[in-house]
């Protein structure tokens, strides 16, 4: 490519980044993306991952909080503090499991509804902004391209493709799953 020059980016990339250019700007592109939804999703009283939890329990209807663990890819700790977070703000509660008193169930409330339109709105402007002059089938094309890194990336870790109570209950992406994390 002589004679081109390179495109800035937002972050330095480093010479060592040549065995590995796909995997620096997946890095550069996440990072912008999780910035950019961190400032939309302000708007709504929300931090990143939250909005995933929201989105499952609005799809699935009340889950134990273990599920919501294992379906999004998170740890304990962090699912407790978003969930505590997410009643606090009104747009979850939580209650005993009837059928397991060690468990605690977790429902989206009427007030979270609201909410619900704020996050579909959110999430259709990150889509415009991140895929700003791309024409539709460009956008299938990349959405195709992506599906194939995740599976490849799922193959290598060993992760099951859908986690185990996703796939037993019906819930869940056929591609893969999401990680919930730093949800503050």
């Amino acid at each position: 490519m002589a004679g081109q020059a390179a495109k800035p980016t937002s972050v330095p990339v480093p010479s060592t980044a040549v065995y590995g250019p796909i995997s620096h700007a997946i890095f550069r592109i996440a990072r912008l993306h999780r910035m950019l939804a961190g400032q939309l999703l302000r708007e709504a009283g929300l931090h990143p991952g939250q909005e995933l939890v929201m989105m499952h329990l609005w799809d699935s209807g009340p889950r134990r909080q273990a599920e919501l663990v294992d379906v999004l890819d998170s740890d304990s700790a962090t699912m407790t503090r978003t969930v505590q977070r997410l009643e606090r703000a009104g747009f979850v509660r939580r209650t005993p499991d009837p059928t397991d008193r060690r468990a605690t169930l977790v429902e989206a409330t009427a007030a979270s509804q609201a909410l619900r339109h704020q996050v579909c709105r959110i999430w259709q402007e990150l889509e415009e902004a991140t895929t700003a002059g791309c024409p539709d089938v460009k956008r299938g094309e990349f959405l195709r391209t992506l599906e194939q890194l995740e599976c490849n990336l799922v193959t290598r870790t060993g992760r099951s493709p859908l986690p185990q109570s996703a796939a037993t209950t019906g819930s869940g992406r056929a591609a893969g799953h999401s990680t919930v994390t730093d949800t503050r």
